[in-house]
């Protein structure tokens, strides 16, 4: 079998099959769900996975592709998280990173959450970092540190520090509850108010290999899906705005934030 035809069997990578859902409790009742699927990649694997694929690419056109500048300060992927958590005092958790997130699609992509999970040497999970897109062409980063032998549900809190959706007030907090990727994976995150919860965002997935046989597969199963993520989220929010949801508009000219917080806090604020 010719060696682009299938990615290697021994690798960190896969594919994470599920569904999103939205549930938002208050003052407008709102719920959403959608078929969709993500790819796990070891940071240090997306050349290799590059040139082992017809349908993968990395910084190049293909099918599906990963690009470097639509994470972080859009320099290389690998470096540019590894100093994240250097600057959070978390470098011992850059033995092995996984990203989880949607790939571009016949060259877009609009990726709402890229998860980063961050392992130490003895393969323990140290860290996790969330990337947070909003529709303004507009990044931000949290990263947590990871307590030493957590339980299956990691736990982790901190203040909300971005604008998000028009429909979710400035001042929040953030719970998430995450099941490391294996066999399958969960991401929840609370988001409460200082009146309780507001809303519970989620995406839970089933593992399954990554090679071009799957890629293709998806092609039919999640046709065009990137573009349906974005059509999606201004789909609901006309819904929302029908409803008559709370409108919190952005403040387009927030000073950018440069300076390194403490790890437990949201660490850097960014535009693209």
């Amino acid at each position: 079998m010719a060696q682009k035809e299938l990615l290697v069997t021994d690798t960190k990578s896969s594919i994470y099959y599920g569904e999103v859902v939205h549930h938002r409790f208050r003052p407008k009742t709102h719920r959403l769900r959608y078929k969709v699927f993500s790819l796990l990649l070891d940071i240090d694997e997306l050349e290799d996975l590059a040139k082992r694929s017809k349908l993968l690419s990395y910084n190049q056109r293909a099918f599906y592709s990963i690009h470097d500048k639509d994470h972080g300060y859009g320099e290389n992927i690998s470096d540019w998280i590894r100093n994240e958590l250097k600057e959070a005092g978390l470098s011992n958790c850059s033995t092995t990173i996984q990203m989880l997130c949607y790939p571009r699609i016949l060259g877009y992509v609009f990726n709402p959450l890229t998860v980063f999970f961050c392992y130490r040497k003895n393969a323990e999970l140290g860290a996790i970092v969330y990337e947070v897109h909003n529709t303004f062409k507009e990044r931000h980063c949290y990263v947590l540190p990871v307590a030493e032998h957590s339980t299956k549900i990691i736990k982790q809190r901190c203040t909300k520090d971005f604008y998000v959706s028009p429909f979710v007030p400035d001042s929040c907090a953030y719970n998430f509850l995450v099941q490391a990727p294996q066999n399958k994976v969960s991401v929840v995150i609370k988001d409460e108010d200082k009146d309780g919860l507001l809303l519970v965002a989620s995406f839970a997935g089933v593992k399954g290999s990554l090679n071009d046989h799957a890629l293709l597969k998806t092609i039919i199963s999640y046709p065009l899906m990137t573009f349906k993520v974005i059509i999606g989220i201004h789909f609901e929010a006309l819904k929302l705005i029908i409803k008559r949801a709370p409108f919190f508009p952005h403040k387009r000219y927030v000073k950018q934030q440069f300076q390194p917080k403490n790890s437990l806090k949201p660490l850097r604020q960014f535009r693209r």
